[in-house]
């Protein structure tokens, strides 16, 4: 089809134009320990720096390309299933497992690339997460000690009470103010969809407990601060009155724990389908809020956990 003046449609000159670059998904692990967190800092190692400045030597890049992932860790938190993305020119195609192997042999040794392909249309590491996946490792008194794994697990005084940490788990799930567990941002919402919290002792890990936190996303801090306050609770220095209260309350209290970030890993990232990432995407970029106050602080109203 063309224009009575012979030229082609707008449209059609538009849509004929070639992508100017493309998209790629990394799968990434990493032990944190003398990370200074995900993020890029000057003067620091941080895993960004660590991958943009390998991904460019590797791939002969002029510059190192920007990396965005699924969760931004803090210093010394853990990744196993840590999801990137990035973009590179159109007419750069790397073998993928002619790049993996390039990277094995790069990287440090805390670092690693296990998985790489284009992204499907739409696709944004962080945006398009529908969930977030953490364990948190504890080794209390009744865990048989493992010094190979001291760096990825807390130590604990004492016997924690699973069945009482557990009983009161549940009442935190659901759309929620987590404010009584993260350090505020401005502009920044602090509601989440808690969908998965609860703690057991590992049969296969000398009765290491590992808490299970899942989430659509969490803001600085949150998970442990949640693991801390279900700690206070299961080691019976605090009630389930006490953590429900705070809970209610929607500020930061200095009597919920931080613990410390050595014990924590990101465990797995899920997206939806492909054809709904965009949609996803779009969503996650609205500001968060309660449909409804009173749901800040009715403790017992649950949302029912699905991936």
């Amino acid at each position: 089809m063309v224009e009575s003046d012979g030229r082609a449609p707008r449209s059609a000159v538009v849509s004929s134009a070639a992508p100017r670059t493309r998209r790629w998904r990394l799968d990434v692990r990493y032990d944190g320990t003398a990370f200074s967190g995900w993020a890029e800092q000057r003067g620091r190692r941080t895993v960004q720096g660590e991958l943009e400045l390998w991904l460019g030597r590797v791939l002969s890049l002029p510059e190192p390309p920007k990396v965005v992932c699924a969760g931004r860790t803090d210093a010394g938190v853990h990744a196993r299933g840590q999801v990137v993305h990035l973009d590179l020119p159109a007419a750069l195609v790397p073998d993928p497992e002619r790049l993996l192997g390039r990277l094995r042999r790069a990287l440090p040794e805390d670092l690693a690339v296990t998985g790489l392909r284009v992204a499907p249309e739409g696709f944004d590491a962080r945006f398009a997460a529908i969930w977030r996946r953490y364990c948190y490792r504890i080794a209390d008194a009744a865990t048989v000690p493992d010094p190979l794994s001291r760096t990825m697990v807390t130590p604990l005084r004492g016997q924690l009470d699973l069945p009482r940490l557990n009983a009161v788990a549940p009442a935190l799930l659901g759309l929620r103010d987590f404010g009584a567990f993260c350090k505020r941002r401005e502009g920044a919402t602090t509601v989440r969809s808690l969908r998965e919290l609860g703690a057991v002792r590992s049969t296969e890990a000398g009765g290491l407990v590992e808490v299970t936190v899942r989430a659509d996303a969490f803001c600085h801090s949150m998970v442990r601060c949640l693991v801390g306050g279900l700690v206070e609770v299961g080691s019976g220095r605090r009630t389930a009155d006490w953590l429900l209260t705070r809970m209610a309350a929607a500020t930061r209290s200095s009597e919920v724990p931080v613990l410390p970030a050595r014990g924590l890993t990101l465990e797995e990232v899920g997206y939806p389908p492909d054809d709904q990432l965009a949609a996803r995407v779009s969503e996650a970029r609205t500001l968060r809020t309660l449909p409804d106050p009173s749901q800040a602080t009715a403790s017992a109203r649950l949302e029912t956990p699905h991936p």
